[in-house]
């Protein structure tokens, strides 16, 4: 156990002192909260008397004593609400003791309580709860960092200090994060509205939400390094899936005309404010389709979600106010470089490439082929500077082994990407779906893979043998939604779009000294 400082020792003994007067601090009793903070706020009206028999339970967040009464605040999922407690009312009888006792000297901030009574306004005019009961639901054995405020006298201007802001500690305890942060919450509502609106849109399009494995005997679908990990039942190496492609393209031969799934990926590489090694897309496959027709399917769907996590098309992101109104920019990917470097990659060799990108100063090393330096060159000088929602078409052929050869346009693929905010939120291809040329492009990547090319894609026999039952045109997408999620929220790192981002281990005396300036 954790060496425990002064006030988690204090803690610990009100809890025995509860228990000793026969207060249960952990009860297991249903409590029936019938309104929240919010909903009073926004709906008592005076004269109409209403809210007269309300219910709420939530955290204590302050306490202020003035003798015989106190005012206090009470945080719920809603957000705050302030409490008037009269000792008279809450104590009828002889007996003040939970009064006196429990509320002024047994309860700390952070504890968890259920108050009945009805609301007025005070004086000033201030929404409150008259409370007429209350019980307390859990006590918080160690004290939340409270955030000070004083106002200095010289200009006026409120000064905050102890605020909880460190972003590593925000992060990894962001179950303190919500509660003393509450603005915190909003990021990830509106990351939950963007995945419902998106599920929505494709739900209406008679689309099937499926589930594919997590757990695979071969990874692909992308190029990245996956995580390994060992089955000893099956005594066989499985890996954690780094896409799921491979898997919902079998649905695809398998008779089902549009297939998506929300999936947990996970790639065993760097890690930044764009990257953590767990991650979510969304993947669709459509029968019968091509890139063009996803490519208008994607403008469509993200104009859906900022109409209805924002109720317009504009969304401000850092400087900048982003556009999602239909119809975007679309350059291909030579257009697209030759514009920002003014050098043109079309019929180029790899030693013209290499030359260029020199002249670039665009780091390369001996490992990368002729589309890795050509993806380096664009995401050194294009890709930052696309900050209004772009399509980016035509790849080389060797940057996408699982997309179909050009109809007209030699050495390329069908493929886009759609970058916003300088990074890329979604990849779209019109899938391949010749067996004989995927054959090829796979036994391509295995000699990347022994040049030293890491994220090269391995050689799925199964797979090709799904596509020589025959796979019909189909267009193909995936979207990262943490990175959508950061632009609709208007934040700066994905950490402040997970939960629960990965972090490196913590130091055994950060978990007890590092987390708590408390004020009682």
């Amino acid at each position: 156990m954790h060496h425990l400082s002064e006030q988690e020792l204090i803690r610990r003994q009100k809890l025995d002192e509860l228990q000793k007067l026969g207060i249960e601090p952990y009860p297991s009793e249903l409590f029936d909260v019938n309104f929240y903070a919010q909903e009073i706020h926004d709906n008592y009206h005076p004269e109409l008397n209403n809210f007269q028999e309300v219910r709420l339970a939530g955290r204590l967040m302050s306490v202020r004593v003035k003798g015989k009464a106190s005012f206090a605040e009470l945080q719920d999922a809603s957000g705050r609400i302030q409490l008037y407690i009269n000792r008279d009312e809450i104590c009828p009888g002889e007996d003040k003791e939970l009064y006196n006792t429990v509320f002024k000297k047994l309860l700390d901030l952070g504890d968890f309580i259920a108050v009945e009574g009805h609301v007025f306004k005070t004086m000033v005019g201030e929404t409150s709860v008259h409370v007429t009961s209350f019980k307390l639901l859990s006590k918080a054995l160690r004290p939340l960092p409270v955030v000070k405020e004083r106002v200095d006298e010289a200009t006026g201007e409120k000064i905050t200090y102890d605020a909880f802001t460190d972003p590593e500690q925000r992060y990894r305890q962001r179950y303190v994060d919500l509660v003393v942060n509450p603005h915190v919450r909003d990021a990830f509502v509106k990351r939950t509205l963007l995945v419902q609106a998106m599920r929505n849109y494709l739900n209406d399009k008679g689309y099937l939400e499926v589930e594919t494995p997590i757990l695979q005997p071969l990874y692909g679908g992308a190029a990245a390094r996956p995580f390994k990990t060992h089955h000893n039942t099956l005594d066989m190496t499985l890996y954690l899936r780094i896409a799921n492609e491979l898997y919902l393209k079998r649905l695809i031969v398998g008779g089902f005309d549009g297939v998506y799934e929300f999936s947990k990926d996970f790639r065993n590489e760097g890690m930044s404010r764009f990257h953590n090694p767990e991650f979510t897309q969304m993947e669709l496959y459509v029968a019968y389709k091509d890139y063009y027709w996803m490519m208008d399917l994607v403008e469509e769907m993200v104009e859906r979600v900022a109409l209805v996590l924002h109720g317009q098309t504009e969304v401000k992101v850092g400087e900048n106010i982003i556009n999602f109104q239909r119809p975007w920019k679309r350059f291909t990917m030579a257009e697209a470089i030759e514009h920002y470097t003014g050098f043109n990659i079309e019929g180029k060799s790899e030693d013209e490439l290499r030359a260029a990108a020199k002249d670039l100063k665009v780091g390369l090393d001996p490992s990368m082929g002729k589309a890795k330096i050509i993806d380096e060159i664009f995401g050194e000088h294009v890709e930052p500077k696309l900050i209004q929602p772009t399509f980016i078409t035509d790849y080389p052929v060797e940057m996408s082994p699982l997309a179909k050869k050009h109809r007209s346009k030699p050495g390329l693929v069908e493929r886009f990407e759609a970058i916003c905010n300088g990074k890329e939120i979604c990849n779209a291809f019109s899938e391949l779906n010749d067996p004989i040329d995927q054959r090829k492009r796979f036994e391509d990547q295995l000699e990347l893979g022994k040049r030293g090319d890491t994220e090269a894609m391995v050689l799925d026999e199964d797979f090709l043998r799904a596509l020589e039952y025959g796979m019909p045109p189909t267009a193909g997408l995936g979207i990262g939604i943490d990175r959508l999620s950061m632009i609709m929220t208007n934040s700066h790192s994905i950490q402040d779009v997970l939960f629960f981002p990965q972090m490196k281990p913590e130091k055994a005396e950060t978990l007890t000294e590092k987390s708590e300036k408390p004020v009682e």
